[in-house]
C-alpha cells in the first residue's frame, strides 16, 4: 500500500520513525514534509500535498491511505 505522510515541526520525529516502521513493513511511504525541523514550517500546505496525492492514488486505482501528524493534535 502507499502511504503519503506529512507534518509540522511538532510532528517531525515521529514522522521519521512511522517511515522507517512503515517501510519496514512493505508499505511503500511518500514524506511530503517537511524535510527538516523549522518552527515557522508551512504545515497546511504540507497536509494537502500529501491529501492530493492520495486522492490521485485513489482515482488512479492505487490503494493509498494519508497520515498527517501536528503539534496542535
Amino acid at each position: 500500500m502507499r502511504i503519503h505522510i506529512a507534518t509540522d515541526h511538532a510532528g517531525l520525529e515521529l514522522s521519521h520513525f512511522l517511515i522507517d516502521q512503515l517501510t519496514a513493513d512493505g508499505h511503500k511511504v511518500f514524506d511530503h514534509g517537511p524535510s527538516s525541523y523549522d518552527a515557522l514550517d508551512d504545515y497546511p500546505g504540507f497536509c494537502i500535498n500529501a491529501a492530493l496525492a492520495v486522492k490521485a492514488d485513489q482515482k488512479a486505482g492505487v490503494e493509498a491511505l494519508g497520515i498527517v501528524l501536528g503539534g496542535s493534535g
